[in-house]
């Protein structure tokens, strides 16, 4: 039975824009009791924005935690390390019934991850758990081992990825491709949705992961994967007219 339990696997962001805490904030605009289990820490020190992965038992313990608790929805975000990864997979695969959305995080804009290459090949193993992935137009490259520089090309893509297995695709172009406007297209196996929305010149610090988590809330509460992604693209374009230097949304009180 659908109730309004969602969970978010998902690091977290020592600034507070994106991560765990954009999904939560996402999550309770929505109206759902949201949950998190923490895949990550991140830090700024001498060398960089770092991410350090939860340890692999204390992942496991949160999961185990979990096991229980009836969701309805699943939002998968950054996945550190294979350890993770395949804990995740297997927590996901116990929950084919409900939503399950998959943003596929391979590429930070802070930061290079040294195993992507092995993340790339768990991620896809995903695929076919995934009611719809996001990836952005780095991620869809890194995903398909080839350029994508057009519109036209962006289709190609999610037709490769819907061949690897994901039910739904969401490629989000950003501002790679005009400088003018975010670039979407989406595609079911069906029909193809080219998505745009003027480009905004505020901080999009966790865009994508209140994307994700907002495709999830909209699948939980009935939507279509298509009706979903046009609804939370409306809503990631007003959280950024309304986010503070940090990213987070400022609401009117």
């Amino acid at each position: 039975m659908k109730n309004n339990l969602i969970l978010a696997l998902s690091g977290n962001d020592i600034f507070s824009g994106g991560g765990l805490y954009a999904d939560l904030t996402t999550y309770t605009v929505h109206h759902l009791h949201g949950f998190v289990a923490v895949t990550c820490l991140t830090a700024m020190t001498d060398k960089g924005f770092e991410v350090f992965p939860t340890d692999g038992q204390i992942f496991a313990h949160q999961l185990a935690s979990l096991r229980e608790v009836p969701f309805s929805a699943i939002k998968i975000g950054l996945l550190p390390n294979v350890d993770i990864a395949e804990q995740a997979l297997e927590f996901v695969k116990v929950h084919q019934d409900i939503p399950v959305v998959l943003d596929p995080v391979l590429v930070c804009k802070e930061t290079h991850d040294t195993e992507v290459s092995q993340l790339r090949d768990e991620l896809l193993k995903f695929f076919p758990y995934a009611t719809i992935i996001t990836p952005n137009l780095a991620e869809a490259q890194l995903l398909l081992q080839k350029d994508i520089k057009t519109v036209e090309e962006m289709k190609q893509a999610a037709v490769a990825l819907y061949e690897l297995g994901a039910k739904a695709v969401v490629i989000k172009g950003g501002n790679r491709l005009d400088d003018q406007q975010a670039i979407d297209v989406f595609y079911d196996g069906q029909e193809f949705a080219v998505l745009a929305s003027p480009l905004l010149a505020a901080n999009n610090v966790g865009a994508g992961c209140t994307f994700a988590s907002s495709i999830a809330s909209q699948l939980l509460l009935g939507r279509s994967p298509l009706e979903a992604v046009e609804l939370s693209k409306a809503f990631v374009h007003a959280a950024i007219e309304k986010s503070d230097e940090y990213g987070v949304i400022q609401y009117e009180k």
